[in-house]
């Protein structure tokens, strides 16, 4: 009837906490390599971006996320700039709209 094979069942053992560090490895390993290319490049470049718009000044030619193209003509406050798109033009942006500075006015010579 019953074989001796039957009768041998094994008692399922609780996982060691070997087992259970080995099991999420893989994932932490994944996780790390995520990080270094794709997460640590992107803050870095984030970084970048704010630095950019933040020494943004009069005389500077930029280009908003919209496309148009502008020479900033004054320094509104920390968050608005006034650019010339075409002569007389002049149009009230969100520095954080800009995408790219194409070139940099020379600083301000201090005299004395």
């Amino acid at each position: 009837m019953f074989t001796s094979a039957f009768a041998q069942a094994t008692v399922p053992g609780t996982p060691s906490g070997m087992d259970m560090i080995m099991q999420f490895m893989p994932f932490a390993i994944i996780f790390v390599i995520a990080y270094f290319l794709v997460i640590r490049p992107q803050r870095k470049k984030a970084k970048q971006h704010e630095d950019l718009i933040k020494n943004t000044r009069k005389g500077d030619s930029v280009i908003m996320t919209g496309g148009l193209i502008g020479k900033v003509t004054r320094v509104v406050d920390d968050a608005e700039l006034e650019l010339e798109i075409a002569p007389n033009v002049k149009v009230r942006v969100a520095r954080g709209m800009i995408s790219d500075v194409r070139s940099k006015s020379e600083p301000v010579k201090e005299q004395g």
